[in-house]
């Protein structure tokens, strides 16, 4: 089994000083248990920040904790502030809750630190990566290590895991770094959510914020594919099990039973945040206790809430108006020797927690998101009696899968009295069947399972694409900056210019028109443009440049300027017309679709369409025009979100044997980022120097990764002149 690389904000670690100096202890936790066996049965590294170290330095950090096989990413704690506090936590995770009045939009100076410690964590990781080891990323605060991780070790296999929802696209679109966050995360090659609608989520983003097709769960990254999926994660239900049925544990269960005096016992346990419904779910109590008074004497709750981030104002807050709120309900319905509530602000022992679960007769999870929610699942695997009852939240993650608990909205108040009710009233049969029926659930999917379903579909991903080392083009160059006599053929969107919204967006900017220029006057050299492009805007584009231009895909060809444009076959084809209506309609009743009419050829874009009805329409358009009784006079292409419909026969291949023909000692160059332009490179001769724009596979020998850096490769000759 290959090396393990996981990677978390913060390393599963307690550093204490002590008289003998520093040492290093493992702790628990939901991410350490949810990887506890990755990491424990191998001989993985584990990366993050190891908490404050005081002026311990980082060298006598690394001693103390290599013994347990982590690595620490060393945090100032200013950065700490503006990282952890101020970004992660004051920006993505409300904006990932869907509590947008929390997010901190106006947090670009945290932005930057944010960035800065992501760069920081690859650069450690990168650093201690080996050839056929596997990097797992987890959480939110590491959502940029995936690309910057791809950019050091492209050869790598890169997982990221998100423990919390992903919002959907109309949240995320407040975010002034939404585009980062997405590019962040398609560095890695399996991307996994707690649901299925999380991962729709990010995929549906995917497509409306960067244009990228959904294909299934899988996107193509500049062709590179990247798997999206929910991997559920469960919990060591045996576990619990095994700790309800101990004497101590059930000892406790009575103690606890006895102490609520034959009442009710109603059990929540949350850290207090205020993503967990802490305040709807004691307003919804206090509504059921005031239009039935009965209740009041027969409930007992107890309320564990585990301290969390409390140096930070919100949740410091938070805390102060939910003991303002028990102490209100318990003033209006205690009594002098009782209170209704019992408030449990501290971390709870396992014991303890198990034991409060075996003794609760109804269970609230009632957050207004999150991601899984384990508490409910721990809940289940610990009521081996099959009593109780699960009232949980339908905004929980854990509600994809616990059917039979009772589920709620928790932002409707009434629905939440009612529900309690209902769980307290529910008949010992109902309880069995229901626990019954959840217990198999929370088995079937334990914790080890989600690891290992995890890092099998990061194996089974496709090996990243090997790429021609940069210093094999740089050797070319030099080989063609001495050729006598030069040939280049270039296309134009995607390798000169990026692409745009409209076709007629891209324009040549006077910085490639000065490139264009010096190049054509080079000595020796001959460039032409091969483009999809009609010839009405190549002309209008760089008419006026020394250039050779062929239109739509070689359709239409002017070997210099000044000479007349040359069609290779007669127009309009016979299909044109019937094809031309068909499209129209379509277009019409597709909001931000435009077509796009050539001399020879027709192009449905559909860029600005909302993603799933543009797939729609050309599934539509294709199943129409496959069976059209003309389809065997014409070829359908998909480019960059546009099918093309063109001549049969013509593709930009067809202008490289002319050209050869009129050049027939000249070294050649053919770069483009298409499908289409792979008819260029088949076309050239074995010797040319091909070179593919952007990822993905390609039968080109070489590859750039993008618009600027073609143009920067493609000054060198013009410097040379």
């Amino acid at each position: 089994m290959a090396r393990v690389l996981l990677v978390s904000n913060r390393l599963p670690v307690t550093l204490t000083e002590s008289p003998e100096g520093l040492t290093a202890q493992a702790s628990s936790g939901g991410l350490a248990s949810a990887v506890g066996s990755v990491h424990d049965g191998g001989d993985s590294l584990w990366f993050g920040w190891a908490g404050p170290t005081g002026d311990t330095s980082n060298e006598e950090v690394e001693r103390v904790l290599s013994p347990l096989r982590a690595v620490p990413v060393p945090m100032t704690d200013a950065e700490v502030q503006a990282y952890y506090d101020g970004f992660s936590n004051g920006v993505l995770w409300p904006l990932c809750h869907y509590l947008l009045d929390k997010v901190q939009l106006d947090a670009h100076g945290d932005w930057e630190v944010f960035k800065a410690i992501n760069e920081r964590f690859a650069d450690v990781v990168a650093s201690r990566w080996q050839p056929g080891d596997v990097v797992w990323v987890h959480d939110y605060q590491l959502v940029l290590l995936p690309q910057l991780l791809r950019a050091r070790l492209p050869d790598a296999r890169i997982g990221f895991f998100l423990h919390v929802p992903f919002p959907s696209t109309e949240v995320l679109r407040i975010l002034p770094w939404r585009e980062e966050v997405l590019r962040g995360l398609l560095g890695a090659d399996v991307i996994g959510f707690h649901t299925a609608s999380y991962a729709y989520h990010f995929t549906y983003s995917c497509s409306q914020l960067l244009g990228m097709e959904l294909a299934g769960d899988v996107l193509k990254d500049d062709g590179r594919p990247v798997r999206v999926a929910a991997f559920p994660l469960g919990i060591d239900a045996a576990a619990f099990d095994t700790r309800a049925r101990t004497p101590a544990v059930l000892e406790r269960v009575g103690e606890l039973r006895a102490e609520a005096q034959d009442r009710k016992l109603v059990v929540s346990v949350d850290r207090v945040d205020y993503t967990k419904g802490f305040l709807r779910r004691l307003t919804s109590l206090e509504r059921l206790l005031t239009s039935k008074p009965e209740w009041r004497e027969q409930l007992h709750v107890i309320q564990v809430g585990v301290p969390t981030r409390e140096n930070v104002d919100a949740y410091a807050d938070y805390q102060r108006a939910v003991n303002e709120a028990v102490g209100r309900i318990n003033a209006a319905f205690g009594t002098p020797t009782r209170n209704l509530i019992h408030f449990v602000y501290r971390s709870v022992t396992p014991d303890e927690l198990t034991a409060l679960y075996c003794a609760a007769d109804v269970m609230l999870v009632t957050p207004l998101r999150d991601g899984m929610n384990l508490v409910a699942k721990e809940y289940v695997a610990s009521r081996v009696d099959l009593g109780g009852v699960l009232v949980l939240s339908e905004f929980a993650g854990a509600a994809t899968e616990l059917h039979e608990a009772v589920q709620i909205n928790p932002y409707d108040l009434d629905m939440q009295a009612e529900a309690l009710e209902r769980a307290l009233t529910m008949s010992n049969d109902e309880q069995r069947s229901r626990m019954t029926s959840l217990r198999r659930s929370v088995f079937s999917g334990q914790v080890g399972g989600w690891a290992r379903s995890f890092l099998a579909a990061l194996d089974e991903s496709p090996a990243p694409p090997v790429k021609t080392p940069r210093a094999q083009l740089d050797e070319a160059l030099g080989r063609l900056l001495q050729a006598p006599e030069l040939l280049v053929l270039l296309d134009y969107d995607g390798t000169l210019v990026d692409f745009t919204a409209s076709p007629r967006g891209a324009t040549p900017d006077a910085a490639l028109l000065r490139l264009l220029g010096g190049l054509s006057r080079r000595a020796g050299t001959k460039v032409h443009i091969v483009s999809g492009r009609d010839r009405e805007s190549l002309e209008e584009f760089l008419g006026a440049l020394e250039l050779g231009l062929h239109a739509e895909h070689g359709l239409w060809s002017r070997p210099a300027r000044g000479e007349a444009w040359r069609a290779r076959t007669r127009l309009p084809p016979p299909w044109f017309a019937p094809v031309r209506e068909l499209l129209e309609k379509v277009v019409r009743r597709t909001h931000g679709a435009l077509l796009e009419e050539k001399g020879g050829g027709l192009a449905f874009h559909y860029r600005a369409t909302e993603p799933l009805l543009g797939q729609r329409r050309v599934a539509e358009l294709r199943a129409a025009l496959s069976t059209h009784e003309l389809s065997g006079s014409f070829d359908l292409l998909d480019g960059a979100r546009v099918l093309e419909v063109r001549q049969r026969g013509i593709n930009k291949g067809v202008v490289v044997p002319e050209l050869l023909r009129a050049h027939p000692t000249a070294s050649v160059v053919v770069l483009g980022d298409d499908r289409t332009d792979e008819d260029l490179f088949a076309a050239s001769p074995p010797d040319a120097v091909t070179v593919h724009v952007g990822g993905g596979q390609s039968a080109a020998r070489f590859q750039l990764p993008d618009v600027a850096a073609v143009r920067a490769w493609l000054g060198r000759f013009v410097e040379s002149a």
